[in-house]
């Protein structure tokens, strides 16, 4: 039986010097729902922050909802994706989408991260 999936402190960014790393110079994925900013990453595993802005949804049950899921997906995700720090955006439109979705979404968002890490992967991505 598999261990639980764990999102130890060490998996997240969590200073602001490290969200500013990633506004500047990172690749950009996009979705309906979220848009990745990632770059690779010194330490040994992925590490994830997020943000969930009051423009999202005024209600704060909803922007927990959407981080909750995120999070979980990052759990689950996490062994794929390397050494990169990942910053998740949530759009507007992730409040309306049901968590099925959110979670389908993030999964081809995880996918396409994991890709950029694949060795000798050739062509481009497009965000």
């Amino acid at each position: 039986m598999n261990a639980p999936a764990r999102f130890p402190r060490s998996a997240r960014l969590l200073s602001a010097a490290d969200f500013a790393a990633l506004r500047s110079g990172s690749r950009r994925l996009s979705g309906r729902c979220y848009t990745a900013q990632c770059k690779p990453a010194s330490g040994s595993g992925a590490r994830l922050g997020l943000a969930v802005s009051r423009r999202v949804s005024k209600l704060a049950v909803e922007r927990n909802r959407i981080k909750r899921i995120a999070r979980d997906s990052f759990r689950r995700h996490r062994h794929l994706l390397g050494a990169r720090d990942i910053l998740l955006i949530a759009n507007p439109s992730a409040a309306q989408a049901d968590n099925a979705s959110l979670h389908a979404e993030l999964d081809q968002l995880w996918q396409r991260i994991a890709t950029l890490n694949a060795p000798g992967a050739t062509g481009t991505m497009r965000g």
